[in-house]
């Protein structure tokens, strides 16, 4: 059973993915905090706090050198646990990082959505000075200000209306866009 979703939803499901990634991360961290005490206390003969203080210092990568591996097993151990930890850690503070910037994405967004319009925001919005702002002006002001495009992004689209735009008439047509096509062969 297929069901459509509406744009609150998709932003949800969105918005779940990059927590549910960040979840993932850690409980994958911590699996790797366990195998490398375990594995300091059972191999290098370790004692637990000594194996873990080992482990944390190890993978936030300031490594005193105080405790270090020192058999040979240990060492091959290393070489892929350190590397695989150092950078499941990051990868989580990645994470941590991008539910940060969603929220406070998502709260400018509330805020330019629901706060109410001045006669600055009008004039601003008004991109043809003709006194009134139509349907689509407040639309492009509205995304601008939500930070979702920007002022380099509209000139880019506008150049190519107005390459397709062949009669000059600031509006597309069928016949516009058959003459662009023909001109550009």
């Amino acid at each position: 059973m297929r069901q459509k979703l509406g744009p609150a939803e998709i932003l949800e499901v969105e918005s779940n993915k990059v927590r549910y990634k960040c979840f993932t991360a850690m409980a994958l961290l911590v699996v790797l905090i366990l195998v490398g005490t375990i594995f300091l206390a059972t191999v290098e003969k370790l004692d637990i706090v000594d194996a873990f203080y080992c482990v944390c210092s190890t993978i936030t990568t300031l490594g005193y050198g105080d405790k270090s591996f020192s058999t040979k097993a240990g060492r091959v151990f290393a070489t892929f646990w350190i590397l695989t930890s150092t950078i499941c850690v990051a990868q989580f503070f990645c994470y941590i990082a991008e539910l940060n910037t969603e929220s406070r994405q998502k709260a400018l967004v509330k805020w330019v959505l629901t706060r109410r319009m001045t006669n600055v925001d009008l004039e601003a919005a008004d991109l043809d000075d003709d006194g009134v702002v139509g349907p689509a002006e407040f639309v492009l002001y509205k995304l601008k200000e939500m930070g979702k495009i920007n002022q380099e992004d509209i000139l880019l689209v506008m150049e190519e209306f107005e390459i397709l735009d062949v009669d000059q008439s600031g509006t597309l047509s069928p016949s516009d866009l058959m003459l662009a096509q023909s001109a550009q062969t």
